[in-house]
């Protein structure tokens, strides 16, 4: 993406990725797996990171190159370290000459009730849920100015809107998101502004937030069933969400089509936020 790059403004939808570099974190499992494959369905190279499990990642890597055909880097890091994340962004671009599109996906949680959470229990969730986004997010914005384009989408969650019992820590990350997609968004166009690279047919530097439902990844095949038949209660749909319709939406907001849409908060959940 250059910000004069216009030629996928009216393309199908297959495709419409072709020649771009995508770095997914928590990419090799999940809802994050299922965001690789979207953009390699529309012609992007991709970039997943993850953070110890080698032996899931090297998995992933073999299955996404039988698929497609073409090859995946995966780049290990922990996301709550500043250093790693520079780094690591730092080895995308070294590694594919440039990247075009960010996706804040990894995520954890540690739920305990607030009377029983430990500092550490406190401090660990936001180092790699909003921490994480934020230092991903500022290495490659750094990038994204001086090319003159860029995509950065980040993955909250309902419970960031909803809140939840024993989820504290996770919903403050979650929640802190969406102030920090709106502040990014506005930040990166002012800097394309002062750099002289925010014209009329400029694709731009577009910041946005996903938020997820409860989604059926293997994270949720520990839940009792009785407790799954609490959570789908809550939804007006009636069912979990899938990784696919997550990754949907990522896809479409990555495209150059959708330069006008930055800053925003897209809720994919069955209608939970109704």
């Amino acid at each position: 993406m250059s910000s004069t790059d216009t030629t996928n403004q009216g393309a199908d939808t297959a495709g419409k990725l072709t020649g771009r570099v995508a770095f997914v974190t928590g990419g090799t499992r999940g809802i994050g797996a299922a965001i690789c494959h979207s953009l390699a369905n529309q012609g992007a190279s991709v970039a997943a990171g993850y953070s110890s499990n080698t032996e899931k990642a090297e998995k992933f890597q073999a299955d996404y190159e039988a698929e497609f055909g073409v090859p995946v880097s995966v780049h290990q890091g922990n996301i709550g370290s500043a250093e790693d994340c520079r780094r690591t962004v730092a080895e995308v671009i070294d590694k594919h000459g440039r990247l075009d599109i960010l996706i804040n996906n990894a995520g954890i949680t540690i739920d305990k009730t607030v009377a029983k959470m430990t500092d550490e229990d406190w401090h660990k969730v936001l180092d790699v849920n909003l921490s994480g986004a934020f230092f991903m997010s500022q290495a490659a914005l750094a990038h994204m100015v001086d090319r003159g384009s860029g995509r950065i989408i980040n993955v909250s969650s309902v419970i960031g809107e909803t809140g939840n019992i024993g989820q504290a820590n996770y919903a403050a990350s979650k929640s802190g998101l969406f102030g920090l997609t709106k502040t990014m968004a506005k930040e990166a166009l002012y800097s394309l502004k002062k750099a002289g690279k925010l014209t009329e047919d400029s694709i731009g530097i577009t910041v946005n937030t996903v938020t997820p439902g409860f989604i059926a990844t293997e994270m949720m095949d520990s839940i009792p069933e009785k407790v799954m038949d609490k959570i789908t209660a809550q939804i007006p749909l009636a069912r979990l969400g899938r990784p696919e319709e997550i990754a949907r939406v990522v896809h479409f907001l990555a495209a150059d089509a959708s330069s006008y849409i930055t800053g925003q908060v897209w809720g994919v959940n069955g209608g939970m936020d109704m």
